[in-house]
């Protein structure tokens, strides 16, 4: 009976993995938007404006309109898609944290109710990211930094992001956030609580460490577009890489030269073109 507990549990979870991510692709779809996150009318309308003419103006009046219907502008409309890319993208990470935690189920008592306590309480602090992440955007947008897409309007705002994101790899803050998701063992040992209640407090605590170690991957949505099914998965990919006990350590730094780089070439190719 245990063991039927615990593939449900892992099963559930893998297909809540599944479901987000479906679930983005969706909106993706019906936004309009390749995998890159563009508006995949922009190269038709680049295509008709070649041939000229009243009809390339009215259907591009279209396309326009269609668009502005579709674009998220508003809390409401933000924050739930902010919320499901939470699950998709941080969801996947988690695994080593709760194979963690199966570990010591039976010489710390724990529980399965706890097992879920934790995963509960670690996306808890997701949402409650998404929901800043969204009055961020919002503001972005505000000042015109982003577009209603979110993709950055300028090449020194995407630049300026990317170096930012890419110096922090190298802060202490980075360092002891990432020792946490690194370790979670370390942290269960020392914060051990028994119980559905222990366990929502536990993830809590594993939560708020893991949006100080990545935050910025998130952030960087803002360079490309957030819609962007390209940088979701690899945002993705890369943060499950770095939180692997054996690797972890040897890329966080390394991605920050990348991201620095990345940056500088960005602004050097702004001031020259």
């Amino acid at each position: 009976m245990p063991g039927i507990a615990r593939s449900l549990l892992w099963l559930s979870f893998f297909a809540a993995i599944l479901a987000a991510w479906w679930v983005m692709f969706s909106m993706a779809q019906m936004m309009g938007v390749d995998w890159i996150g563009r508006p995949q009318g922009m190269m038709q309308m680049g295509e008709m404006s070649s041939m000229g003419g009243s009809m390339n103006g009215q259907m591009q009046s279209g396309m326009d309109g269609e668009m502005s219907m579709m674009r998220m502008d508003t809390f409401g409309t933000l924050f739930p898609m902010w919320a499901i890319m939470m699950a998709a993208m941080m969801l996947p990470t988690m695994v080593p944290t709760l194979r963690s935690y199966e570990d010591l189920m039976t010489s710390a008592n724990g529980t399965r109710a706890g097992w879920v306590g934790v995963l509960l309480g670690y996306f808890v602090v997701w949402v409650a990211f998404a929901a800043l992440i969204t009055m961020a955007q919002l503001g972005l947008m505000a000042t015109g930094a982003i577009d209603a897409m979110g993709i950055s309007t300028t090449i020194w705002f995407a630049a300026i992001l990317l170096i930012i994101v890419g110096a922090f790899q190298f802060t202490r803050t980075k360092e002891i956030c990432h020792g946490v998701c690194h370790s979670p063992m370390n942290y269960f040992l020392g914060h051990w609580r028994t119980g559905f209640p222990g366990g929502i407090r536990m993830g809590l605590g594993l939560g708020a460490f893991c949006v100080g170690c990545c935050w910025g991957f998130m952030a960087l949505g803002f360079v490309g577009g957030v819609m962007s099914l390209l940088w979701m998965g690899l945002a993705t990919v890369f943060m499950v890489i770095e939180k692997l006990p054996q690797v972890g350590q040897y890329v966080t730094r390394p991605m920050g030269v990348l991201l620095i780089l990345a940056g500088v070439g960005l602004a050097g190719y702004g001031i020259v073109g």
